[in-house]
């Protein structure tokens, strides 16, 4: 835990601005198909100083939201002589009814009653309560669905905030969200004050969320809605505002910032995630390959032949009249698919792997060298694979990628994508991100998911999903 006092200026809002920091940031890919929003609070305001723009946005999409608040925040004014600690419980559950309100009006708010500053010391009764939360707007054991729901996202106080409560508070919900399978994000309240930019470390991962100009209205009435908190209670010096100047214009800012949901482990001897705002370029492949025929072991690992077999079998139907791999390395699963259309399109952009696949595949595979996504395939394609190539694009370049593969899918076109879910030093993004972005476009519908510790296997089509035995008649 950081020692810092709330009463000490800080790091100013104006040192973080001329930093640079905020704009440096790559943005944060949150998902219109997200089945529930849990936002997390150690105690009332947490929520609206850290994630009221995430409110306002899914509650607007129509994305069902719970806010979850661990402690009334009775320790707020320790010795204040005008209020008790059930005073300030009492008035401070009535400002966030309030300022959620303004957030998100249909939210389900749930109290949990823990003792402010004792989150430690409950840890498991707060384990016990947001696991139930997780459970209840996950899946319900019902018939599955054609078009399986997405995973709950789950925003709690980032650990790394120095305050003890939001570092139990997001302990608790890193754990509960690796076991109910939720998509996390943590945002920071108090690192902003006793941090500095130079502070952030490679191993962290944050993201920003760019809010509209309503969004940003919709905050700044829920901050002022916890007048007990922004304004002094009393004369008293001990009364005085717990949220000071430098917070509020922190809370007026264009962007939230998250920090982005860690795998839970990382594979042997790899470094953790550092995220670049730039597509890879030619170069690194060029480099990569270089003197080696197999870099990523696809013809010798039994993990890249289960995940090959996974995919084929994954797929809706038995044939495809025309294909397209996307970043087809050296033409090891361009083969099985070929096996399964009546033309099949290979891409790449360095030179090297489509040598490899040229002669592994002979004349039966068209293989094109074209820089994506400036270039793209013609033609009109039923199956367009994305594996294992999503995460070498930057954010921007990623939604064009997804772009010219809906503008060149069939009206009955599949796409499938398939991606490491591990970080991996110097990629532009991560496999979670790639299928978060893809998720999010309306002109798609998962058909199918598979999901594990290392990867994800999304199948994704045209809406509505028909399932293949619906297709079939079976059901």
């Amino acid at each position: 835990m950081v020692r810092f006092d709330h009463r000490d200026a800080g790091t100013t809002e104006a040192a973080w601005r001329a930093s640079g920091f905020l704009d440096r940031l790559p943005p944060l890919v949150v998902s219109a198909a997200t089945p529930h929003l849990v936002v997390l609070a150690a105690h009332p305001d947490d929520e609206a100083l850290g994630a009221a723009g995430l409110l306002v946005r899914s509650s607007r999409r129509g994305t069902p939201v719970t806010v979850v608040v661990a402690t009334d925040g009775e320790g707020s004014h320790p010795g204040s002589p005008t209020h008790s600690p059930a005073d300030l419980a009492a008035r401070r559950r009535l400002e966030l009814v309030e300022a959620v309100a303004c957030m998100a009006p249909d939210a389900d708010v749930r109290f949990l009653g823990l003792p402010d500053g004792g989150l430690r010391e409950h840890r498991a009764a707060l384990h016990q309560e947001l696991s139930k939360v997780l459970v209840s707007v996950g899946p319900s054991d019902r018939a599955p669905t054609v078009a399986p729901p997405g995973r709950p996202l789950l925003c709690a106080p980032w650990r790394g905030d120095g305050h003890r409560d939001h570092r139990i508070a997001g302990e608790v919900a890193a754990a509960v969200a690796a076991e109910q399978d939720a998509q996390l994000v943590e945002y920071p309240i108090w690192w902003w004050h006793w941090a500095s930019p130079d502070d952030v470390s490679d191993q962290v991962t944050m993201r920003r969320l760019t809010l509209t100009p309503d969004e940003r209205a919709a905050k700044s009435r829920a901050v002022s809605a916890y007048r007990s908190q922004v304004s002094p209670l009393s004369p008293d010096p001990r009364d005085a505002a717990v949220v000071g100047p430098e917070m509020l214009l922190r809370s007026e800012r264009e962007v939230e910032v998250f920090v982005a949901d860690e795998p839970r482990s990382a594979a042997p001897g790899q470094a953790a995630a550092r995220t670049t705002a730039e597509t890879l370029p030619v170069a690194f492949f060029d480099d990569f390959y270089r003197g080696r025929s197999d870099p990523w072991g696809f013809e010798t690992r039994w993990y890249e032949r289960r995940k090959r077999d996974l995919t084929l079998a994954a797929l809706p139907r038995p044939r495809f009249r025309a294909g397209v791999e996307i970043g087809c390395s050296t033409g090891v699963l361009t083969a099985s698919l070929a096996a399964r259309c009546d033309r099949m399109t290979g891409v790449d952009l360095a030179q090297a792997p489509l040598d490899a696949a040229r002669r592994r595949l002979g004349q039966a595979v068209e293989l094109l060298r074209l820089e994506v996504p400036r270039e793209w395939p013609p033609g009109r394609f039923d199956l367009v694979v994305l594996s294992e190539v999503g995460y070498y694009f930057s954010a921007t370049d990623l939604e064009t990628v997804i772009d010219r593969a809906l503008e060149s899918m069939s009206d009955d076109g599949v796409l499938v994508a398939c991606h490491w879910r591990h970080p991996v030093a110097g990629y532009p993004l991560g496999g979670d991100e790639v299928h978060a972005a893809l998720a999010a476009r309306p002109g798609l519908a998962r058909l199918a998911r598979h999901l594990e510790q290392d990867f994800v296997l999304d199948v994704l089509v045209r809406p509505p999903a028909v399932s293949v035995a619906t297709a079939e008649g079976l059901a």
